[in-house]
């Protein structure tokens, strides 16, 4: 029995990349050979699971680091995972760096600098590569046929190369697909960047496929290379991912941030309370304008009509006034949050059953326009959340975990800048919603423009990844309102409380539908 026990125990190890020495094999078998066989399988894999998650100098794994992975599988951490709603800050997100070599995700335990060295810049790029040349190379498109299956009934495969595969061509190379990142290296011409080095681009006869192509978004790439000039015939985004089958590669790492080191969908636990609660609406409404008389009533209208039945959540994003008011922007945002205490408690029902989230928008109090941009601070808050004890004022990005569900909630007018920045505009200028959506979902990132048009702290890129996709994204721009479904995840607009009509989205986790909703202008 241990010696068959033994054989799987290595095989496993083997399977994900590792190695045990002698004493720690013992260890191990000595340990499972109590646990019935059913079971068995489940704890070799959680225990390798604990393992890969330790910041490992080598692939030989001894019994110190065993036992230590051992003793954090019977923790179990129940405590943590079974939280049903948690909010979880931008700049508290776990970080994880790709090992092209062991083909995993690994925890990156170093503290970010907010404004960090220049090294971080040029990380921020190449962390942005890697996600996005390991997922398309993982795509059937690109993996190699299958030895021994039929050709008839094979799709035409394809193959990535690099940059430096053109470069140190002096022939005249046809059909090569590239995967790159479009930047402007001499005024008016375009090069095609990866880590492997740069190549002038010729767009004159480029076919431009849907979406909105800035410079520092990554493309794949087809033309033909002559005369060190990589001449385009297409240009199309990187295949997107399900969440599912990231997660089917990578397990159950919390990418997405929370108190727990395993992803909230692995939890039967959390899946039971999701179902029981029919009743779960989350309302999303973006620019309220504290200050403006006429938005003060609309809103009042809102909370009554929600007073009856409370919203599990709602989510209000900046901006807070209408204008900025220069040295008396904090006293007005102080005053306008207390007449808003104000009129929630007037609904005791919501004040006690909801929950109140703040997001900033750009005129807001903070740190100037960098993403990601932190909470509005205390001292303008203070009182308010003294009143309501189920506010919570948090950063821009922010992300919200609701029992197994993942909603990622975005506060900045980015659709227009993303068209303003396009290479070339889309011809059907109808879809560009469609063509933005398909943007954001491709590069597995919420604001794919260069650092100079919507600059980003370096050191913190994690928090504008959306990879694995969540359950919804919510893009809180004044653009008009749209809804739509891209490789299982939703991603909605809420456009402009203020200056759309009073409209806002209603969000019912249960059944995964988005509600349009608008307060009548009477």
């Amino acid at each position: 029995m241990s010696a068959k026990l033994k054989s799987v125990v290595l095989s496993t190890f083997k399977m994900n990349g590792l190695s045990l020495r002698s004493e720690a094999t013992k260890y191990l078998v000595d340990i499972l050979t109590p646990v019935n066989e059913v079971d068995r399988a489940e704890w070799i894999d959680k225990i390798v699971e604990a393992i890969q998650k330790q910041p490992l100098s080598s692939s030989l794994i001894d019994k110190t680091i065993l036992e230590s992975a051992v003793e954090e599988c019977n923790d179990g951490g129940e405590e943590d995972n079974e939280k049903a709603f948690v909010v979880v800050d931008a700049f508290t997100l776990p970080r994880f760096n790709y090992n092209v070599e062991r083909k995993k995700f690994l925890s990156d335990s170093s503290a970010p600098i907010l404004h960090a060295g220049a090294d971080a810049k040029s990380t921020l790029f190449r962390d942005r590569y890697t996600i996005l040349h390991q997922r398309t190379s993982r795509h059937s498109l690109f993996t190699p046929p299958v030895p021994g299956s039929s050709t008839g009934t094979q799709t035409k495969k394809f193959q990535l190369k690099p940059v430096e595969f053109l470069l140190g061509s002096t022939a005249k190379l046809g059909e090569i697909i590239v995967l790159g990142m479009i930047t402007q290296l001499k005024e008016g011409k375009y090069f095609l960047e990866d880590p492997t080095g740069a190549v002038q681009l010729d767009l004159s006869k480029a076919q431009f496929h849907s979406g909105l192509f800035t410079e520092n978004c990554f493309v794949l790439a087809e033309g033909w290379y002559e005369d060190q000039v990589f001449h385009i015939n297409a240009f199309g985004f990187p295949p997107p991912e399900p969440a599912e089958t990231t997660r089917s590669y990578f397990g159950n790492l919390n990418f997405f941030g929370g108190p727990s080191d395993t992803c909230a969908k692995a939890s039967s636990k959390l899946l039971s309370i999701e179902q029981e609660n029919e009743d779960a609406m989350f309302v999303f409404v973006s620019e309220i304008w504290l200050d403006v008389v006429e938005v003060r009533e609309k809103l009042n209208t809102l909370l009554l009509g929600y007073s009856e039945m409370p919203p599990t959540c709602f989510v209000f994003c900046g901006n807070y006034t209408s204008k900025p008011y220069g040295k008396l922007h904090v006293k007005t945002l102080k005053d306008s949050f207390q007449v808003l205490a104000d009129m929630i408690n007037q609904f005791p029902s919501l004040l006690e059953n909801s929950r109140f989230i703040f997001i900033p928008g750009p005129q807001d109090p903070g740190p100037g326009n960098i993403l990601p941009r932190p909470a509005i601070p205390d001292c303008v808050t203070e009182e308010f959340r003294r009143r309501v004890p189920n506010a919570m004022f948090t950063t821009n990005p922010c992300r919200i975990q609701y029992c197994t569900q993942e909603i990622v909630v975005f506060r900045e007018d980015i659709v227009m800048k993303m068209c303003r920045n396009c290479i070339r505009f889309p011809e059907d200028s109808t879809e560009i919603p469609n063509h933005f959506v398909k943007t954001v979902i491709s590069q597995a990132h919420l604001c794919p423009l260069p650092l100079h048009v919507s600059p980003i702290y370096w050191a913190f890129d994690n928090a504008m990844r959306v990879y694995p996709l969540p359950d919804l994204i919510v893009f809180a721009d004044k653009y008009d309102p749209f809804t739509i479904k891209s490789v299982n995840c939703n991603c909605t607009n809420t456009g402009s409380f203020s200056k759309g009509g009073f409209s806002f989205k209603v969000y019912y986790p249960q059944s995964r539908e988005i509600e349009d909703s608008k307060i009548d202008m009477d």
